[in-house]
């Protein structure tokens, strides 16, 4: 039996003169949830369309379970969760979901998806009348339906408020805790710090970062210096340690790899206002290793 759920080796794939996957490996045991992080044109979408089978690659081998995408797909061993997508309208939840599983040979009993996705009480509603967060718990429950073994999450919880997202990381948890493996692309950083066991952190197309959270967090080696400002801030890039400046209204943080050498060049500049000192964050982590040196303003 394969251990791996997931082999991807030395994937390339192009668009035009854009190479949007250059090289990349991963492995991902069965039985493991992990994080996909990366900025926006990083590769992620694209790494998630070749391992579907929806996007064959310039160059490398995919498998899943060892063998092709498309047979693992066929199977029901792998089921997906799109970033976005409508459901079909003038049917119930229930009646939808009874559909999907009709297609495939051993697929879980309906009502038993109703109650992984919290959607026992909405079997009987329109899946085109739902709210934002019901419709995504509903795409949860259609990438279930086949029993799979591995799913996989586009930017599962992206425009759902913060009630949805805690019930939808509810209903992942119940499905991961029957050993099965998760892949999950996110920008919601705090949702791959809380909800993986492991975190791997691609750019331009190839791994940069692959850890635990605590890992990657140590590997970085940053500081968060924190404090007040006022008039010009360009300055600060170029005090001992730091890295990287993001400035948020008054506030300037600095992730610094030196912070003793950091607050005492802002001492001796007379600019230590309100200053607080914390360990680098997940955030922290992905800004240093995606990121050159920058300032800029959060929205």
């Amino acid at each position: 039996m394969n251990a791996n759920a997931v082999s991807l080796t030395q994937i390339v794939k192009s668009f035009g003169t854009v190479r949007a996957v250059d090289g990349l490996t991963l492995e991902i045991p069965q039985g493991q949830t992990v994080a996909l992080l990366g900025p926006n044109g990083a590769g992620k979408s694209t790494t998630i369309s070749v391992l579907l089978g929806l996007t064959a690659p310039d160059a490398g081998r995919a498998e899943v379970f060892g063998g092709a995408p498309e047979a693992a797909v066929r199977a029901g061993r792998m089921g997906a969760m799109p970033q976005e997508g409508g459901l079909i309208p003038r049917v119930t939840v229930g009646e939808l979901i009874a559909f999907v599983a009709g297609t495939y040979g051993t697929p879980l009993p309906v009502e038993r998806v109703l109650a992984t996705a919290r959607l026992t009480g909405r079997a009987g509603r329109r899946a085109d009348r739902l709210s934002g967060g019901q419709a995504q718990r509903v795409r949860f429950a259609l990438a279930l339906a086949g029993d799979p073994d591995l799913i996989i999450l586009d930017e599962p919880t992206a425009a759902l408020d913060v009630e949805a997202r805690r019930e939808f990381w509810q209903s992942m948890r119940r499905f991961a805790a029957r050993g099965r493996t998760v892949l999950f692309s996110t920008h919601y950083l705090e949702e791959a710090d809380e909800h993986a066991d492991r975190i791997v952190v691609i750019d331009r197309g190839r791994v940069i970062a692959d850890g635990t959270s605590r890992e990657i967090k140590k590997a970085v080696a940053l500081t968060r210096v924190s404090l007040t400002v006022t008039g010009p801030t360009s300055w600060l890039a170029g005090l001992p340690g730091v890295a990287q400046i993001e400035i948020r209204g008054d506030r300037a943080h600095l992730r610094s790899t030196d912070a003793d050498a950091t607050v005492v060049a802002l001492a001796e500049a007379g600019a230590v206002h309100d200053l607080e000192v914390s360990p680098a964050d997940l955030e922290d982590a992905f800004l240093a290793l995606t990121s050159p040196l920058t300032e800029g303003s959060a929205a």
